[in-house]
């Protein structure tokens, strides 16, 4: 016991000391940034996170209310308006940073990770506004789900992802696929504070890369 309590508390006082060597407070809230970071480019990431606080707050109302609600209330119909564009503006956000990290080269610098979880995230995204326009309980979803009936059965998987089941999309949309989005997003954010932001291709000076003054 005495070991334990000289080592920290055991397995408790491990996972602290691993979690603070992972992501010292420093790098999981900076106070500077490298002055690179005053681009456009790096400003898409926090819209594309701030988009999907948006829908996942909206997305959780309309779970409380029901399809009744979003149909018949006028409010229904404004938050369920909201939920859409928000959605809209998400993947909007979303394309252009993925883009943009392709086209910087974001793997580079030990960031093979980091560029891994958010292309993983874009997939995630569309099966889950898929499974969105199919919870609708209208005539746009039905006919999408007709139409994606066919193709999922051709592939045989329709069996197992049964688009005209409602109960089923629903879940898949409101629980399972939310859940694998959230926990991407949450590691992929941690990544990129642990790592930092990727610096342009052209920079060269080291210092201005991991030192420079916080962007005015």
């Amino acid at each position: 016991m005495s070991e334990l309590g000289g080592a920290g508390g055991g397995w408790t006082g491990a996972v602290r000391r691993r979690a603070v060597r992972a992501l010292p407070p420093d790098k999981l809230l900076p106070d500077t940034q490298p002055a690179y970071m005053a681009s456009w480019i790096y400003v898409f990431g926090v819209l594309t996170l701030a988009a999907l606080i948006v829908v996942l707050a909206t997305g959780g109302v309309l779970a409380l209310k029901g399809p009744a609600w979003w149909h018949v209330s006028g409010t229904g119909k404004y938050v369920n308006g909201l939920h859409l564009w928000s959605v809209e503006l998400f993947m909007f956000f979303m394309v252009i940073h993925l883009w943009g990290k392709f086209f910087m080269a974001a793997w580079r610098g030990r960031r093979a990770l980091t560029w891994v979880t958010g292309t993983v995230c874009f997939f995630a995204s569309i099966g889950t506004a898929f499974t969105g326009y199919l919870v609708q309980q209208n005539f746009d979803s039905q006919w999408i789900a007709g139409q994606a009936k066919d193709g999922l059965n051709s592939v045989g998987i329709g069996a197992f992802f049964n688009v005209l089941d409602f109960g089923q999309m629903l879940m898949w949309h409101i629980v399972l696929l939310p859940f694998v989005l959230g926990l991407l997003t949450a590691w992929h954010i941690l990544l990129v504070r642990r790592h930092g932001i990727v610096p342009p291709i052209d920079a060269t000076d080291p210092a201005a890369v991991t030192t420079g003054e916080a962007a005015r």
